[in-house]
């Protein structure tokens, strides 16, 4: 709980201070994280079973997977190296000092167009030191095997397996479809030919990737090698540009509110970098058209295309799910800014995968917690009302930053002075001139953003 109620940098000294233990000895604090004492994997073994029990039964487990940096300021760091920055312009590449993980977040309905993503697994996924110049070839060749088992996408693939086995394990879990949402980056061949029995992997894909139609049937009994791959398939792009297939509306539901979306399918199809072990689904989505201001010129962003490895699975269930995986993002953007994860500069091996993992579980407890209890009831009468300013919007679901300031308010209340949340607002009437002004505790500790 000390991960979510720190204020300002979210170390491990600012965890200690938090619950007051800044005047006492912090050793056995510090070898929690850096003599590998903490059960991590138990710990997200409870939010995996958690989230399983807010699906209904044998009901489609959507999962989305992607990676992250996070920002450090010391070279000599575990995992830390100089990395591409995924927001730096697009006609300059920029490098930035960061460790690199790998999470996967679960999509629990909050009703017929609101979801959530809550992460399920964390994991650290650094890359193997560079030797110097003047390394030996013994030396290089270990770098180089290091790197290859390293490679991010076969952690991710291990990472996928891991789980797979995870689900299976739990009550009728085998009876449950594992769909998997990834970006491009784990849409190659360590991937998708890794991939466990009842998972459905949905990505994209390259525009001018080559496809192949299915053999025919007679082609098989002619003598000689038997035909694997069929004629060649008209790629993403072309299916894209063919005015004589028709596209198909979709109505799609972008964080509450309803969009139409107009998509192409062509399937089904083979992929020789998904191999003969899965038969494919194309999907191409139109561009989206936007202006800048009302009344300016119509621009359209840039057209996606998607690749499912189950033929048969609905166009809206793949679109939809893969609208939902744009949750993910929200997921790393509150981690680092709410929850400071990657603020930590530790310099233990162990505390460095740990240390950020612990606050991604501790951040997915929350959210758990939030869910339930939000589902309850509507507003209940002791929940910390919501500043003036927005307390005549209602937002599409509960935030994490307000989620946040309730946990505050019902740890911190009593000892504040507040006891009933419903006359919060009207406790103290402050003046509003400069020299009279007081600030009121309560409010800067309840209200804090992080």
């Amino acid at each position: 709980m000390s991960s979510l109620l720190c204020l300002g940098r979210h170390t491990i000294t600012g965890m200690l201070t938090t619950c007051g233990c800044e005047f006492l000895d912090w050793g056995a604090a510090y070898r929690i994280f850096s003599q590998d004492r903490l059960p991590i994997d138990d710990l997200f073994a409870v939010i995996g079973r958690a989230v399983l029990a807010e699906l209904p039964p044998q009901a489609p487990l959507t999962v989305a997977l992607d990676d992250s940096l996070l920002r450090k300021s010391g070279t000599r760091l575990p995992g830390v190296a100089w990395r591409r920055d995924p927001l730096g312009p697009h006609f300059q590449t920029n490098f930035v000092l960061a460790q690199r993980c790998l999470q996967l977040s679960a999509s629990i309905p909050l009703s017929d167009r609101a979801y959530r993503m809550v992460p399920i697994a964390f994991r650290h996924a650094p890359t193997p030191a560079k030797p110097s110049s003047k390394a030996s070839p013994e030396e290089l060749q270990q770098y180089r095997s290091a790197a290859r088992a390293l490679r991010l996408s076969l952690v991710a693939a291990q990472q996928i397996i891991a789980f797979r086995n995870f689900v299976d394990a739990q009550p009728h879990g085998w009876q449950r479809i594992l769909h998997l949402y990834v970006d491009g980056g784990y849409v190659n061949a360590t991937v998708l030919k890794k991939l466990p029995p009842r998972t459905t992997l949905i990505g994209r894909m390259r525009k001018d990737a080559k496809l192949y139609f299915l053999p025919e049937p007679a082609a098989t009994s002619q003598p000689g090698r038997p035909r694997r791959y069929g004629a060649a398939a008209p790629t993403p792009e072309h299916v894209r540009t063919d005015e004589t297939r028709p596209w198909i509306p979709l109505e799609i539901s972008i964080s509450g509110a309803p969009h139409q979306m107009r998509v192409k399918s062509l399937g089904p199809v083979l992929w020789r970098t998904a191999g003969l072990a899965h038969v494919l689904q194309v999907v191409v989505i139109a561009p989206l058209s936007y202006r800048l201001r009302k009344g300016s010129k119509q621009l359209y962003r840039r057209p996606a295309f998607l690749v499912c490895t189950d033929p048969h699975m609905d166009l809206r269930t793949i679109v939809q799910g893969y609208v939902q995986r744009c949750d993910i993002e929200t997921n790393f953007r509150e981690e680092k800014t709410l929850l400071g994860v990657g603020q930590a500069e530790v310099r233990n091996e162990h505390s460095a995968e740990t240390v950020p993992a612990f606050q991604v579980a501790s951040y997915a407890l929350l959210l758990l917690a939030t869910l339930r209890a939000t589902r309850e009831s509507d507003q209940p009468a002791d929940r910390l009302p919501p500043p003036k300013w927005n307390a005549a919007s209602k937002a599409p679901r509960f935030t994490t930053a307000r989620a946040i300031n309730h946990l505050r308010a019902e740890v911190w209340g009593k000892a504040l002075g507040l006891t009933n949340f419903s006359d919060f607002v009207a406790a103290r009437t402050p003046a509003t001139k400069p020299e009279k002004f007081l600030s009121d505790l309560p409010s800067a500790v309840l209200y804090a953003v992080n």
